[in-house]
């Protein structure tokens, strides 16, 4: 038999976060468990659910994107076509600002390593023409 509910203590350790993040995210109106007295029950579709979120945050989207969808899926849950295009869409936008980023970091990279020959340089010549004083002393 498949379970069905989860307490918040359980969804916990099975996602390796904390119970204040489980509530963080219901806070945030992601999650939607019942309650039984103060105690939280957590269906299929919230594990489901906080499964997603935390797949969404690990690719690099923000809560609100992510609820857009949720929202989507929710409108559309018949025909998913329409929530599939917003999340192609929301990948193609975070593979663009990646892609921009790597660009940058091959800048910043080349420009520290010209910053690192220059340096290089610099000490040489610094030593060299120490040594050419040293040995200028040293002559009567």
């Amino acid at each position: 038999m498949t379970k069905a509910t989860w307490s918040i203590n359980e969804l916990s350790r099975e996602f390796d976060i904390t119970p204040r993040s489980i509530r963080f995210y219901e806070d945030e109106g992601l999650l939607f468990p019942t309650r039984r007295g103060q105690t939280r029950i957590y269906s299929k579709q919230d594990r489901v659910r906080l499964k997603l979120i935390l797949r969404g945050k690990r690719l690099g989207f923000a809560l609100a994107e992510i609820r857009e969808l949720f929202v989507l899926y929710d409108a559309t849950s018949q025909n998913n076509d329409k929530q599939l295009q917003a999340m192609i869409a929301k990948v193609h936008e975070k593979q663009a600002v990646l892609e921009q980023q790597l660009q940058d970091l091959k800048i910043v990279q080349e420009e520290l390593r010209n910053a690192e020959i220059r340096c290089w340089n610099s000490m040489t010549e610094s030593g060299r023409r120490k040594l050419e004083e040293e040995l200028a002393n040293e002559t009567p």
